[in-house]
């Protein structure tokens, strides 16, 4: 079954008592028992609930995977994952990192014991040099967010193999429908599901995918110990949005194209940073693992002033100025007082993320709106 056809029907049955072609909402907490332990396969919510086991078959499906499990925010599904491991167990991930995830591993989990190396990820040889025989964990973001750094994947799995750790991607920017981190030997897959797969930027949801039976088994113990599960109305919400996930990357892939292109040519422009282009570091490993480039753009100013910066961000009118991306409407951040204040500024600045960086999520709008709203924002 390809791509499409999948999005749209797998995990999805008619509701066996009426007929309803979409998932009902079983917006319930308990479940009616015929006797002790006699039951329809559901006892309480929290462990299982129809709607939400709909939408983890659904994700699961669509990344190639057999076990999907969804969570209350992407956070909570990276939380899942680092409770896997033990004190003193070490974790190698990139220096480009999302600024939650990094909040994440250093606030919560390293007082707990848990080590973590934030290293360039791009040539693998750097990685290598930080296995030792604690790794248990390499964690992988591609493309990176915010500098759109690619990360080869089946590299990073050769490395893990030879470790004897796991392997998880963030293929929150990717999607599904250009990646599929499993098929290239990742054991796990997370996804902020609140960005494209929900993709209309009215739900806040996590989710992980695995093949590995032992790992699934951990991973439901943990989701339904810790309890940090998404409810019905929101699943509901995401397998909708799901089933055009596939003609809305395509939009985003071709109006990021459009925005690119325009953007590398802007007198006011020093930087732009997009897979897309041939000189992008990494480029054709972005070529070999993906089936298109995406629409998150970030750029730079030249002179690198954060007033240029923040009245770009200000002038727009079309493009939203939020925190947030991967939803149908253009958004336009500053990661450096948004997504990624919580990182410190000399850590932050050695990745790329200055002050005048500036980071697009490209909608499914007219391209020639996006751009000439671009063009008056930096006139």
């Amino acid at each position: 079954m390809k791509f499409a056809t999948k999005a749209i029907h797998a995990g999805v049955h008619p509701d066996e008592s009426t007929g309803a072609i979409m998932t009902p909402i079983y917006q319930t907490s308990t479940y009616v028992q015929d006797g002790v332990g006699n039951h329809k396969g559901y006892e309480y919510s929290r462990t299982q609930n129809p709607t939400r086991h709909a939408l983890e078959k659904n994700i699961a499906a669509i990344e190639n995977g057999n076990f999907g499990a969804c969570f209350g925010s992407g956070l909570a599904a990276i939380d899942c994952v680092i409770k896997m491991l033990n004190p003193g167990d070490e974790v190698i991930s990139t220096n480009d990192l999302y600024g939650g995830s990094y909040r994440l591993f250093k606030t919560i989990f390293e007082k707990y014991g848990i080590k973590f190396h934030f290293v360039d990820m791009q040539d693998p040889a750097t990685v290598e040099a930080h296995v030792n025989e604690n790794t248990k964990l390499i964690w992988v973001e591609t493309p990176t967010n915010p500098m759109m750094n690619i990360i080869d994947i089946e590299a990073m799995a050769s490395i893990a193999r030879k470790a004897g750790a796991m392997l998880c991607v963030d293929n929150t920017f990717a999607t599904p429908y250009l990646q599929n981190p499993l098929d290239l030997g990742a054991d796990i897959v997370m996804h902020s599901v609140t960005k494209y797969l929900g993709g209309h930027s009215d739900v806040v949801m996590g989710a992980l995918v695995c093949n590995d039976e032992e790992i699934s088994k951990e991973m439901y113990r943990i989701q339904n110990s810790t309890g940090a599960v998404t409810a019905p109305m929101d699943s509901f919400l995401v397998l909708r949005g799901i089933k055009t996930l596939h003609l809305r990357v395509q939009r985003h892939c071709e109006n990021g194209e459009k925005l690119a292109n325009f953007l590398v040519t802007h007198p006011k422009i020093d930087k732009v940073y997009w897979p897309g282009f041939p000189t992008h570091p990494n480029h054709e490993v972005a070529r070999k693992q993906m089936r298109g480039f995406g629409g998150m753009i970030s750029f730079t100013m030249k002179g690198n002033h954060l007033e240029d910066a923040l009245e770009v961000v200000k002038k727009v009118e079309i493009f939203a100025l939020a925190e947030s991306l991967g939803g149908v409407e253009s958004l336009i951040g500053h990661p450096a007082t948004m997504t990624h204040a919580s990182i410190p500024k000399e850590v932050r600045e050695k990745t790329g993320v200055v002050d005048s960086l500036i980071r697009l999520s490209v909608g499914i709008e007219d391209a020639d709106d996006l751009i000439a709203d671009l063009t008056k924002a930096l006139a």
